[in-house]
């Protein structure tokens, strides 16, 4: 949830920071849908498997030997 919370913060900002240089600039700037797909599925996938490798490594130790170690 944080990760896809994140992800779509980043593409408020982006998207809100693009119309926003598209106001106040006379550079025209285009918002393609694909790439805040691509941003907001990465985000996602770098999120999800940092939070599953870890936790999928921890389950398969021993209680005993996951707390012994620092």
């Amino acid at each position: 949830m944080l990760s896809l919370t994140g992800g779509l913060i980043g593409v408020l900002i982006g998207v809100g920071g693009s119309l926003i240089f598209n106001a106040t600039s006379i550079a025209a700037t285009v918002i393609v849908p694909s790439s805040i797909l691509l941003a907001f599925a990465s985000a996602a996938a770098v999120g999800i498997f940092f939070g599953y490798y870890p936790a999928n490594t921890a389950a398969q130790l021993d209680p005993i030997d996951a707390l012994h170690y620092e």
